[in-house]
């Protein structure tokens, strides 16, 4: 019996809280989408198609105790949507984020084809640049 599209995505984010980067790319088709929606004042908010070593270099690069935690997961036919949290500490600032996220994933035959990901940007672009009024 092949795994549920849900267990795969929560493997995934096992694997990224416990800093298994290979084990998430692992996951992911390397050629899928992977857009993670904000400002550029994140180094980790952008497109990251064709590129997706350096999203995860730009967070571990920036930030420090990064953990998302889970608290809905919906499974549609090959999609699964996530409702999470996002907590880390900002290297540059030691302002710490905690930020609602959802994230989109498609996944076929058991890899992550396209993933999007959405959050409060206000709140983590603050802790990032240090302007804690972006956040209001």
């Amino acid at each position: 019996m092949n795994e549920s599209n849900t267990a795969v995505i929560q493997n995934l984010y096992s694997a990224f809280n416990q800093g298994d980067i290979n084990a998430v790319l692992a996951i992911v088709d390397p050629a899928g989408e992977w857009v993670n929606y904000g400002p550029p004042s994140v180094p980790y908010f952008g497109d990251f198609t064709g590129r997706l070593t350096d999203f995860f270099d730009a967070i571990g690069q920036s930030t420090t105790n990064g953990n998302v935690a889970v608290h809905r997961y919906m499974e549609a036919g090959e999609n699964v949507i996530t409702e999470a949290r996002w907590t880390a500490t900002v290297k540059a600032t030691g302002l710490r984020i905690d930020a609602p996220i959802v994230h989109v994933f498609t996944l076929r035959a058991g890899k992550v084809t396209s993933w999007r990901g959405y959050a409060d940007t206000a709140a983590v672009a603050a802790a990032h640049t240090g302007n804690k009024a972006a956040a209001a």
